[in-house]
């Protein structure tokens, strides 16, 4: 039996009205598409029969809020006959797939635009369409690896440090892909031709390092870790273990942000050493002591309030509870799951978390009402 799925809420957000097709994959496809709902489009998912294989919970995964789902094997007969039907809706298609898979399933640009020429095919991969590693399977440590903005985090003499997967699936990947569909988008209504986007995680990674590659140029920046102003070889600029094994951070980089830094930490007597090479060695050694004296909460306080640029770190469970998150609303919670809020906000077209993450083909049934396409005959018990 078909669940009862997720109802059309009435959107809201800049991209009202705008329809978008993702094609289920993992990373920043879904990320990409996420914002895209967020922002007030209605993005249908496209699951297959199994999942996505990473294991996690549907009902868990927040990328897919806001969203609705339906699933179709793409290997069916009939399976890419529903995407076209699909394609030729929507304004914006997301696909994730390896370079000629699209194509291989008969739902590639060729076959979309056929059926909708203003559409904007989206593709998001970490090698992009072409060049000698296109084929290759990868994932975001070796597409950062490759930018040499790996290579740019950590201390020296260690291991270069991976941040997570939010500097090349997310803001190498997702944000470039959404920026490029947008601006496809707004070409498309102006003259009424879709196109191709080729959202490389490589090229967006790359271009994220646009002003250190020009500091290089100048001379401002050293082709190694832990030696420049905005990489933790600063001792103004970067992070301190406090007693209590936690961590604060400094970004205390104008001149009279680091005097208030000093003078809240009783180091005044360091304030000559702030462009003196020669003594950061003494200045990030006597800084660490002081930080070592106190605990992070006893130092958060000391800098309340003042603008020496010292915050604590906090855990993701920590960060939604800061005073000021709460008070802005940075992070909701909503089907009992705390998540952050969509991002950026707009006075006009508000947004908000509309729905849960979408089940998969729980909505077979209001998107193709809401769609005006075929109902899926294929029994989806299996589904959420």
């Amino acid at each position: 039996m078909t669940t009862a799925g997720t109802p059309a809420t009435p959107g809201s957000g800049p991209l009202l009205g705008v329809r978008v097709l993702e094609l289920a994959g993992i990373g920043p496809g879904p990320f990409a598409a996420m914002l895209l709902a967020d922002l007030g489009a209605d993005v249908v998912r496209v699951d297959r029969p199994g999942g996505p294989g990473l294991g996690i919970d549907p009902a868990h995964d927040v990328t897919n809020r806001n969203k609705r789902s339906i699933l179709v094997d793409l290997k069916s007969p009939d399976g890419p006959a529903r995407v076209l039907e699909l394609a030729e809706r929507a304004d914006i298609l997301i696909e994730g797939y390896r370079p000629g898979v699209a194509e291989r399933l008969g739902i590639g640009p060729e076959e979309c635009h056929a059926r909708n020429p203003r559409l904007v095919y989206g593709r998001m991969t970490g090698w992009g369409q072409d060049g000698p590693l296109a084929d290759r399977a990868g994932h975001d440590v070796a597409y950062i690896a490759l930018t040499g903005t790996l290579g740019m985090i950590g201390r020296p003499g260690e291991p270069p440090a991976v941040p997570a997967n939010l500097l090349g699936d997310y803001a190498g990947g997702s944000l470039y892909l959404v920026v490029g569909v947008l601006a496809a988008l707004h070409h498309a209504r102006a003259g009424g031709t879709g196109q191709v986007v080729d959202a490389a995680i490589v090229d967006g990674t790359a271009h994220l390092s646009a002003m250190i590659h020009g500091m290089l140029a100048a001379g401002g920046w050293q082709d190694r870790r832990g030696a420049n102003l905005l990489d933790g070889g600063c001792p103004y600029y970067g992070t301190y273990e406090t007693a209590d094994g936690r961590y604060m951070a400094v970004g205390a980089l104008e001149e009279r942000f680091y005097e208030e830094f000093l003078r809240l930490l009783g180091l005044e007597d360091l304030v000559p050493a702030r462009k003196d090479w020669t003594r950061w060695g003494e200045l990030r050694e006597r800084i660490a002591a002081r930080f070592a004296a106190r605990t992070r909460d006893e130092w958060t306080a000391v800098f309340e309030g003042t603008d020496a640029c010292v915050a604590p770190v906090l855990s993701l469970r920590e960060a939604p509870h800061h005073p000021h998150l709460a008070a802005r609303g940075t992070f909701t919670d909503h089907a009992g799951i705390t998540q952050p809020a969509p991002a950026p906000r707009f006075s006009a077209t508000p947004t908000a978390v509309r729905t849960g993450p979408a089940l998969p083909g729980a909505d077979t049934e209001t998107v193709a009402r809401d769609w005006g396409t075929p109902v899926n005959e294929e029994p989806v018990t299996d589904a959420g």
